[in-house]
């Protein structure tokens, strides 16, 4: 396989990525990744695509806190992670994970959070490999 090249992600990746998002999750959520590319950009930190050839085969969100709750700005979020069922288990996630973690270092980051379903043991797997560990935080939840 060729290696893949890491790229800031941009409006011109939103097919890309709502492609990957519909085969991953089977539900075709075209708006919603519309207006999710469109606030990439008020990050210090770029969310990114990884591509080959020039096709984009995976994807991470993330950003820095900005004090919301009184969480301080040396939090850094990983928000979604996607990666095409082809490229999976071959080292894009963590290609992609590991170059956020930089980028989240370079601006003074020390710390990162990401919210996983306790089900999802692929992704709970994941980001124990990655030294993911519980954290103080608690996920609150209000079902209306």
């Amino acid at each position: 396989m060729e290696p893949a090249e890491l790229k800031v992600l941009t409006m011109k990746d939103l097919d890309a990525v709502t492609e990957i998002d519909y085969v991953l999750l089977g539900k075709k959520r075209g708006e919603y990744w519309e207006r999710r590319l469109e606030s990439t950009g008020t990050s210090c930190v770029p969310s990114l695509t990884a591509e080959i050839d020039g096709k984009v085969i995976g994807f991470i969100l993330g950003g820095v806190s900005g004090w919301e709750y009184g969480i301080p700005e040396n939090i850094g979020w990983v928000d979604t992670l996607g990666v095409n069922k082809e490229f999976q288990k071959k080292g894009i996630a963590t290609l992609l994970f590991k170059k956020m973690i930089s980028l989240f270092k370079e601006v003074g980051v020390d710390t990162v959070y990401v919210f996983v379903n306790w089900k999802n043991r692929g992704l709970l797997q994941f980001f124990d490999r990655m030294g993911f560990k519980p954290g103080d935080m608690i996920n609150l939840e209000l079902k209306i």
